[in-house]
């Protein structure tokens, strides 16, 4: 595309700039996608964006917190996720046993702060507990339709909470004990770092972010994870986070140093493998205060 700003966009029934996560250097990126014969200018303008996802947030706030449950004990495998200080944004981790022989987790980030966003966060949780049991606890599911399913109850949900559209990039997945499989959708989520004997592997978006149409739909495909392979998601606020100092010549963390860590990680467990990431981000910011979530998941499989 010859130019960021193109003659087109200023009469786009949607004029705004919808965030795209991604671990560019250049936090600039122009995109045109069609979905429901709307044209879409992807770009990076917070300002724009606060504008359109967030002008009801004064009465979208809630009283309760969402809080993930205990991540559930796996076989042969282990999961955990944890943030960096305070969670002030709109990211939620939440795990759980949806069967005997599978498990089910997600890293969600909905934009805007936490204190107006508690309704459209509690609301995506519910329908991702609730529905998510239902979709794949049958023993002869079928995972990567249950995973499209479950997107488009999510997005959905998102949006009857927001009474509107509001970007909620996500990462889901459900992983399977007895086979090593892992069925999965990243609607414009920051990508996936899968390691494996191999080297690291970018599992990239499948889709739009959820919370913008309302029969936006994402691919679910399956993927093996052999013995010691992990998996680790980091938000946005991982990959975005500034840092400080003069030595530094790229000011964002970004998704290569997050690889480069992992490559050289050598925890045993996720817990560890999520500090790791965690510490290296605190590193980086000079304990500078905390202006986005900054959360990592990480699932292992054993030996």
């Amino acid at each position: 595309m010859a130019s960021s700003n193109p003659k087109w966009a200023s009469t786009c029934p949607i004029r705004t700039a919808i965030r795209i996560y991604s671990h560019w250097p250049i936090r600039l990126a122009n995109q045109v996608c069609s979905a429901q014969g709307v044209m879409l200018l992807f770009d990076q303008s917070w300002p724009l964006m606060h504008a359109l996802f967030h002008s009801r947030a004064p009465e979208l706030a809630a009283v309760v917190e969402p809080v993930p449950g205990q991540f559930p004990k796996v076989e042969d495998a282990e999961i955990a996720a944890a943030s960096y200080g305070k969670r002030v944004a709109g990211d939620l981790y939440d795990s759980l046993r949806v069967g005997p022989e599978r498990i089910l987790f997600g890293l969600l980030d909905v934009a805007g702060r936490r204190k107006d966003n508690q309704a459209i966060l509690s609301a995506a949780q519910e329908t991702f507990r609730g529905l998510g049991t239902s979709l794949f606890a049958p023993p002869e599911a079928n995972e990567s339709d249950a995973m499209s399913e479950l997107c488009l109850a999510l997005n959905r949900s998102i949006m009857e909470a927001a009474d509107g559209v509001r970007s909620c990039p996500a990462f889901l997945g459900c992983y399977h004990e007895k086979l090593g499989t892992l069925c999965y959708s990243n609607a414009g989520h920051t990508s996936g770092l899968l390691r494996d004997s191999t080297g690291i592997v970018e599992i990239a978006s499948t889709g739009l972010p959820l919370g913008l149409f309302s029969h936006a739909t994402s691919e679910a495909p399956i993927v093996a994870m052999e013995r010691s392979a992990a998996l680790l998601l980091v938000s946005r606020g991982v990959v975005e986070c500034e840092g400080k100092g003069d030595k530094i010549k790229d000011p964002e963390f970004g998704l290569e140093r997050v690889k480069d860590r992992l490559r050289d990680d050598e925890s045993t467990s996720a817990e560890q493998m999520c500090s790791s990431i965690l510490t290296a981000v605190g590193e980086f910011m000079c304990g500078s205060p905390v202006i986005d979530d900054a959360t990592a998941l990480a699932l292992i499989r054993r030996p």
